[in-house]
């Protein structure tokens, strides 16, 4: 098939038209066109690691005089310059190559300060009419020497400028900052890695140039990325640096934190190269709406200028945290896989490289660098030595030289008698006639002796470094090792060998449903044990260890906290903290406080808990004006707050237990140290709404301080304290006294009951009162352990006077060890 083309007609207006097989035509621009993209445009250069674009940007900007100790100049400046001199393919790609070189998570050493909006991983930089830029320090390293005849140079696209081949490059920059690009028919993608390995690797391959790829992998163990985080399995970086491709996965840099009181988090404080925290968190969001990912609560970018990025995910109660960060690993871009495939520019000729063959070409273009930039040195030294010496010879001849240029006719008969008369060069007798008298005095000549012994010993050190191979190679392994020093940073990245476990299966992200037990303290705070253990043992006495309430539950299922306002409000077991097992009984003081878990008005306090059974006894409530009531455990389902009893105006709730059995007695003791228990069988249960009914008879003014169940068949003790109603709330120590709990007799609901304590002289009521098994234990206000009398077999005894005032009485929580007996916890008011 052939196109038939019309040429320009010539000057005689006679038609001409040319014949072109269209097959050929399409396979010579296709050829010419993929030679553009591959050596013009998307392949850096494997002995400067720069692309033409970027090569171009950094001369254009040395050129500028943007050096790091000048101000910043609009990118837009920048941009224009390099594209009306060098690089005539668009102002949006040498802007987006301009914003890439300066950003730092992109860039291993950045090479260009940028000021303004350079972008992110997720976001777009500003516009270049926005920004502005200068040469980073890292730049100077490539361009330096530049003009001392240490690379090439060749015309721009126009002819009407030059610009060089290549960089002279200080530093590997092609590993040390990495590089990725698409060319026709093939694509380079290279990782970054740390500039003090990258110069130990080359320095070590200068000194043994048959060294082994193993050797260079103790310098270079992996690549290390510009925004840290893991790198997990080693081998795929052991055949990229081998072969040239390989892959490896990056992992986000995480740690397991106790975000709040009452929840753990996942933050995450470094991600995966070319991954940004706006992409992490929506995909997080997306799995969580989906319902593919479990046990996030919430989800908080945190990242700012100072701390840097932080990334807080909120783990759900019952959820274990480790777990769950194996699935956002598996699910998310927080693990990414890197495909490294090292394509670069060798002699003009695309080459897929190992770290051996990347190390070996830069070497060999630094020592190239070297040898002209010393040659360079050499010929500017001995081109001044010999200018030097011609004005040392007119110094010593001043007079003749004065005699010959006053008798010459002009300039250049004085400098053609001056080369006849004192032997100079042409160069040697312009350079006189062209020096000022006030330089040819005996102090010059001093300075220009020591001016030649330097540039004397200069040449010979330019010399022996040329003549060489060995000093030469020494040279540049010293200037490796200077630049290493002085920008060389540590590793950001770290190296783990790949996992040999199977991921956590999603089933196992939950805590497992185990039977546990629910603790209420009598300074109000909450917790669970790790086990439904009884709890039990003597030992030593720990703070915060008398309890309220016990309730028998599992890690997973809910408990109710009872309130003196008649409210029950549901908490979650798998929310309160878990102490010890009860083998080696703990305090609970590693309890949080109720206040954490639900909101009280001002004059409410918390009385007891309740297991939420539907197939138990219910709970049992008794208030401060006598009443009681055992509650239908029939609870609304969908509400976490709601009434357990109608209250009369001016009642209160003072006591709530969950029955274990009928079996047991229901305890009311009175302010006028009444006590009266009967079985719980003789209380009807109600539903919600009921008030109960008559639970003890109260004289006067008389009130129940204290309300609960007691076990029968178990030793049991009764605590009550005595004091005088007219003294302020924890004023006054009071007198103590523990009888045994089978001393008081059982009597029908809704009667007077039998004395408890009889008063002394200044006591008029029960301060505190509590009954219940063996042993009896006491604490402060604070939840520090306080010592009760010894038991009295009296049921209505008087009590001995305290050494310490007691602020609460209850079960014990078995002793052993744990919090400091001196800690102190704010009680639950």
């Amino acid at each position: 098939m052939a196109r038939r083309t019309t040429a320009p007609p010539p000057e005689d207006f006679e038609e001409r038209i040319v014949d072109i097989d269209v097959s050929s035509e399409m396979r010579t621009s296709y050829l010419e066109y993929a030679y553009s993209v591959i050596y013009q445009r998307a392949l850096p250069d494997a002995r400067d690691g720069l692309k033409p674009v970027q090569r171009r940007i950094l001369y254009s900007m040395s050129e500028m005089g943007l050096r790091p100790d000048r101000g910043h100049v609009k990118s837009s400046r920048v941009v224009g310059d390099v594209m009306g001199k060098l690089h005539p393919h668009g102002d949006s790609a040498i802007y987006d190559a301009l914003v890439r070189l300066a950003q730092p998570f992109s860039m291993r050493l950045p090479l260009v300060d940028g000021h303004g909006n350079f972008g992110s991983p997720d976001d777009s930089p500003a516009a270049m009419r926005y920004t502005e830029a200068r040469l980073a320090p890292g730049a100077m390293l490539m361009v330096e020497s530049l003009d001392e005849d240490t690379v090439d140079f060749k015309p721009n696209y126009d002819g009407q400028e030059t610009e060089p081949t290549v960089m002279p490059s200080a530093f590997p920059n092609l590993l040390v900052n990495g590089t990725s690009g698409i060319a026709v028919g093939m694509a380079t993608n290279m990782a970054p890695h740390n500039l003090t390995e990258v110069v130990a690797a080359a320095r070590h391959l200068i000194k043994k140039p048959e060294a082994t790829l193993d050797e260079l992998m103790k310098y270079v163990p992996g690549p290390d990325l510009p925004t840290g985080g893991s790198i997990i399995g080693l081998q795929g970086v052991r055949d990229a640096y081998e072969s040239g491709r390989g892959t490896f996965r990056m992992r986000a840099t995480c740690a397991v934190e106790q975000i709040t009181p009452r929840r753990k988090g996942i933050v995450v404080t470094e991600l995966p190269y070319n991954v940004g925290p706006e992409r992490v968190v929506a995909k997080i969001k997306e799995l969580v709406t989906s319902k593919k990912l479990q046990g996030i609560a919430d989800l908080k970018d945190l990242t700012d200028r100072h701390k840097g990025l932080r990334l807080v995910i909120e783990i759900k109660n019952g959820f274990i945290p480790e777990a769950v960060l194996e699935e956002l690993y598996r699910l998310t871009p927080m693990e990414e896989t890197f495909g490294i495939n090292n394509v670069a520019l060798v002699d003009g000729q695309p080459r897929t490289l190992g770290l051996r063959e990347m190390l070996q070409v830069y070497v060999d273009h630094r020592i190239e660098v070297v040898r002209r930039r010393s040659e360079f040195r050499r010929r500017k030294r001995q081109e001044r030595l010999h200018l030097v010496d011609g004005l040392i010879i007119a110094l010593l001849n001043i007079d003749e030289v004065i005699q010959v240029i006053r008798s010459s006719d002009d300039s250049a008969q004085a400098r053609t008698r001056l080369m006849d008369v004192f032997e100079l060069s042409e160069i040697q007798a312009a350079y006189i006639l062209d020096t000022p008298l006030r330089r040819l005095t005996k102090y010059d000549k001093l300075e220009l002796d020591r001016e030649k012994q330097t540039l004397s010993d200069e040449i010979a050190a330019l010399t022996e470094i040329l003549s060489s191979p060995a000093r030469l190679r020494q040279v540049v392994s010293g200037e490796l090792a200077d630049v290493a020093k002085r920008y060389g940073t540590p590793r950001r990245t770290v190296l783990l060998e790949a996992p040999g476990v199977a991921r956590t299966p999603i089933q196992s992200l939950q805590v497992a449903d185990d039977p546990c037990l629910a603790l209420l303290s009598s300074t109000g705070l909450l917790a669970r044990t790790s086990d439904a253990s009884p709890l039990a043992g003597e030992g030593e006495r720990t703070a915060h260890d008398v309890l309220v309430s016990v309730v028998r539950t599992s890690v997973r299922g809910e408990v109710g906290v009872v309130t003196s306002h008649g409210r029950l409000i549901r908490v979650q077991v798998v929310d309160l903290p878990t102490l010890p097992p009860s083998a080696n009984p703990p305090s609970l003081s590693g309890g949080h406080p109720v206040s954490e878990y639900v909101s009280l008005e001002p004059d409410e306090k918390v009385v007891g808990l309740g297991a939420l059974d539907p197939d138990g006894p219910g709970l049992a409530l008794g208030t401060a004006q006598g009443v009681v009531k055992r509650v239908v455990p029939d609870y609304p389902a969908n509400r976490d707050d709601f009434e357990v009893i109608t209250l009369k105006e001016g009642d209160r709730v003072v006591g709530a237990v969950e029955l274990v059995s009928e079996d047991h007695d229901l305890v009311f003791i009175s302010s006028d140290a009444q006590l009266l228990r009967y079985s719980a069988e003789l209380v009807r249960p109600q539903g919600r709404p009921a008030g109960g009914m008559a639970g003890i008879r109260l004289d006067g003014d008389a009130r129940v301080i204290w309300f609960g169940a007691v076990d029968p068949e178990r030793p049991g003790h009764v605590v009550t304290i005595a004091g005088s109603s007219t003294a302020l709330p924890g004023t006054q120590v009071g007198g103590g006294k523990v009888s045994d709990y089978a001393e008081f007799p059982a009597k029908g609901r809704a009667t007077g009951g039998v004395r408890a304590q009889r008063f002394l002289k200044g006591e008029d009521e029960l301060l505190l009162a509590w009954a219940g098994p063996a042993p009896a234990k006491a604490v402060s206000t604070v939840g520090k352990p306080v010592p009760l009398p010894e038991e009295l077999g009296r049921r209505d005894g008087s009590g001995v006077r305290l050494t310490h005032t007691i602020g609460a009485a209850g079960g014990a929580l078995a002793a052993g060890p744990g919090a400091p007996a001196d800690e102190e916890t704010p009680p639950e008011e």
